[in-house]
């Protein structure tokens, strides 16, 4: 293959260090660690050099589809030169897909403290719910507990296994703002009971940016005899992780996201008494073809059918990236994240007169704070605007429903108000962003009036 063109000695983006592998099998799994970068100067992370992302917009939405650093789409773009080259060598499992993708699920077990053996490879976090709660063999009378703070398509999950099986969906009303985090464990405690079968929930909540006590509440889950689904699509990338220690049933997330990988591509990680009553969404030859050395857990997600394995192997250029210019690595880029976005938390807030919606200990990269000035009816159309005449992409959406006032939510509510029937806007905090970012986003809503001074 042809390399990428590095980039000049007195550009203050990394230098990918590229040497091509050729295409001898020998060589060919080195490749998944193919970008090495030399720093040059004082240069840092946040330069927008070293993303995509059109420098003409304030992008304060990294936590929707993430973005995808220059060097990783490069490391892609090489890895899909090679499998056109030579596509049966490259896809087929027997030949080198295997030992490919159990390179990148021993670098993601290291970083979540798992063992390889439990994590499959799934499109995205959606999908890992899906294959868990599809797989489940529930009866009529059995419940299932979510919480007005899930992610809808999630919940959807629960409520289409639900309704095919006769088993009841429970919802937790959490608060919101919340003072700690027992609110959470007590809101959910409320509504378990000896017919919950499984527990559904976000470890980072979508549309309230909420950190969840996991620990606390894989305990109550067993405490109930129940099994507990968590849903990580925000946390990889932005917490650590140790899923062994926490013991959870089942942990999905996504690498698209705060893990800057390229789409699509996730994990799912379910205890090894588990796996074999868990199937991917889509059936394959592994379910009556066993691969050698390997469990039916792993062979039937490696392989659903043809597919681009690429953003997967994409991964370790994207941990790299992200690790390097920290002195403590990943760890130190989540850090420096979750500091950037409590600042940001406390410029906004104080802007606009409010509390913060939750404890530091309960905040990683993402805050939602409501807009009560902003009828829920006007959401899409205050989004738009900041948009069209700002140039700021940040998420404005109907509080924990939808404009019609439906969805998972009934006692959320502070000072001001039910935030049910108040507009949310969330911010995201990625390397990329400084803190003039929100200075203009502040700017931007008291000229569009939803800043009351």
């Amino acid at each position: 293959m042809v390399p990428p063109t590095p980039y000049p000695v007195n550009d203050c983006r990394p230098n990918p260090s590229i040497t091509s592998t050729g295409k001898n099998s020998s060589h060919f799994v080195q490749y998944i660690g193919i970008a090495t970068f030399e720093w040059r100067g004082d240069c840092l992370m946040k330069s927008m050099q070293h993303w995509q992302i059109n420098p003409e917009i304030t992008f304060l939405n990294h936590g929707c589809f993430g973005s995808v650093p220059r060097v990783v789409a490069k490391t892609q773009e090489g890895l899909r030169e090679l499998l056109e080259s030579d596509p049966i060598r490259f896809l087929a499992p027997e030949r080198e897909l295997e030992p490919k993708l159990d390179g990148v699920r021993k670098r993601l077990a290291d970083f979540v403290g798992a063992r390889p053996s439990d994590l499959a490879f799934v499109r995205n976090a959606t999908d890992g719910v899906n294959a868990v709660l599809r797989s489940m063999r529930l009866h009529q009378g059995d419940e299932i507990v979510i919480t007005n703070h899930g992610y809808n398509a999630c919940n959807n999950v629960a409520r289409f296994v639900a309704e095919r099986s006769q088993a009841t969906v429970r919802v937790a009303e959490v608060p919101y703002p919340l003072r700690d985090s027992r609110q959470v464990v007590e809101s959910i405690n409320s509504v378990m009971g000896d017919r919950t079968k499984l527990l559904l929930i976000d470890h980072v909540t979508s549309p309230t940016a909420l950190v969840f006590p996991i620990v606390e509440l894989i305990a109550l889950a067993r405490e109930f005899g129940a099994r507990i689904m968590v849903d990580g699509a925000h946390a990889l990338g932005m917490l650590p992780l140790q899923l062994d220690e926490w013991g959870p049933d089942y942990y999905t997330a996504n690498h698209h996201k705060w893990l800057c990988s390229p789409k699509v591509s996730g994990l799912l990680y379910v205890r090894p008494e588990l796996q074999e009553d868990v199937f991917p969404t889509v059936i394959s030859h592994p379910y009556n073809r066993a691969r050698p050395g390997r469990s039916s857990f792993t062979a039937s997600f490696d392989w659903v059918g043809t597919y681009d394995p690429t953003p997967i192997l994409s991964i370790p250029s994207a941990l790299d990236f992200l690790g390097l210019p920290h002195q403590d690595g990943l760890i130190g880029h989540m850090r420096a994240n979750r500091s950037a976005l409590l600042a940001a938390r406390d410029l906004i807030c104080g802007a606009m007169g409010l509390d913060s919606p939750a404890p530091d200990a309960m905040l990683g990269s993402m805050l939602s704070i409501p807009l009560h000035s902003v009828p829920v009816d006007q959401a899409t159309t205050f989004h738009a605007r900041l948009r069209s005449e700002f140039k700021i992409e940040v998420p404005v959406f109907a509080g924990l429903g939808d404009s019609q006032g439906h969805g998972d939510s009934q006692k959320v509510c502070d000072s001001h108000g039910p935030i049910n029937a108040a507009t949310l806007m969330r911010i995201s905090m990625q390397a990329y962003n400084e803190i003039s970012d929100i200075e203009k986003l502040i700017d931007a809503l008291s000229r569009l009036g939803a800043i009351n001074h």
